[in-house]
C-alpha cells in the first residue's frame, strides 16, 4: 500500500486506500478493518494524505513532513484524550505550529492516522514528480534553438507595418 493513495474521507473516521476512481464517488478500502466499500461524492469529500498541508507561523508545511518529524522524534505518543498534553508534545516537536489556525482536534487526528500509518507498515514518503525523458529534453532544446518561420514573417511584418494619420 502506497502513501499517494491513502485518502481521507469527510464525515467518516480513519483512513482509506483509494481503489478505484468514479465520476459519482469512489471505491475505497479501510485501511483498519480492511473493508472495501463505495463511497458517495455527493455527500463526502476525499483528501489525499499527500495533499494536505499543516498551518505553521512561516511556511505551510505538508502532513507527510508532520508524520516524518513525529517518526524522528522517538519520545511515545501523547495519549489521545489527553489535549495538554498533545499539545505539549506538537509544541516540543513543531515549535512554529500556528496552534491559533490548528486546532486540537487537528491535532488528535493527526495522532491517529499517524498510528494506523505505522500499524499497517505504510512508508509515509511523497511521490516524486518523474523527469521527463531526455528525448523531451532534446526536443525542447532544439526548438528553442531554432527559430521557426512563422515566428520570422510575423516579426518582420509587424517592423514593416506603420500607422498612417
Amino acid at each position: 500500500m502506497e502513501y499517494t493513495k491513502i485518502v481521507a474521507v469527510t464525515g467518516l473516521p480513519g483512513l482509506f486506500e483509494l481503489i478505484s476512481s468514479k465520476n459519482d464517488g469512489a471505491v475505497v478500502r479501510s485501511i483498519e478493518d480492511k473493508t472495501t466499500r463505495f463511497i458517495s461524492g455527493r455527500i463526502h469529500q476525499f483528501s489525499q494524505l499527500e495533499s494536505i498541508e499543516v498551518f505553521t507561523k512561516t511556511d505551510n508545511i505538508n502532513l507527510a513532513d508532520v508524520f516524518t518529524t513525529m517518526e524522528k522524534n522517538g519520545a511515545g505518543l501523547p495519549d489521545e484524550k489527553d489535549s495538554a498534553a498533545i499539545k505539549k508534545y506538537f509544541e516540543r516537536i513543531l515549535p512554529d505550529l500556528d496552534f491559533e489556525k490548528v486546532y486540537n482536534s487537528d491535532l488528535k487526528k493527526m495522532i491517529r492516522w499517524f498510528e494506523v500509518l505505522k500499524k499497517n507498515n505504510i512508508e509515509i514518503k511523497l511521490s516524486s514528480p518523474e523527469p521527463p525523458p531526455a528525448e523531451a529534453i532534446e526536443k525542447v532544446k532544439e526548438k528553442k534553438e531554432e527559430p521557426s518561420p512563422e515566428k520570422e514573417e510575423k516579426k518582420s511584418s509587424k517592423k514593416t507595418a506603420v500607422k498612417k494619420k
